[in-house]
């Protein structure tokens, strides 16, 4: 039986996402995604700022190599995968990624702050087919 391994994420994207193929010509987009955290501590606001890696597959991943670019925020929810190596070196190496697996595109935002959003947030989940309709300025992606 699998046991629990989920997480939301939410921020923004660090870069352009990279789009490829496998030799098998399933989508791969990888990009990564910064997440600020702000808290109070002895009355002092502060923040700090955590960086993740995410890989999307497939349908999710043309969509997202499609739609996002540096500085879009999106909420990713998906799983944790670790990978392991060993160097040329010797030396053992780990890292932790996020397979998403549903990515919601955050709406986007014209002009400085408070100013109205002209695009709608679009959802993306990895279990469906991608469905695309226009409407005057706005894309929906349903999936």
């Amino acid at each position: 039986m699998n046991q629990l391994n989920s997480i939301i994420l939410e921020g923004n994207l660090v870069r352009d996402p990279e789009g490829k193929l496998t030799p098998k010509g399933t989508a791969l987009c990888e990009f990564s995604v910064a997440s600020n955290r702000f808290y109070k501590q002895d009355g002092v606001r502060h923040s700090e700022v955590s960086y993740f890696d995410v890989e999307v597959w497939s349908k999710v991943a043309e969509s997202c190599e499609k739609h996002l670019n540096k500085g879009r925020g999106v909420r990713v929810v998906g799983r944790l995968k670790q990978n392991r190596w060993t160097d040329e070196q010797g030396l053992s190496h780990s890292r932790i990624k996020v397979v998403g697996e549903h990515v919601e595109f955050k709406p986007l935002y014209t002009g400085s702050a408070g100013s109205e959003i002209n695009e709608d947030g679009d959802a993306i989940d990895a279990e469906e087919p991608l469905a695309e309709s226009r409407e005057s300025n706005q894309e929906e992606l349903v999936i």
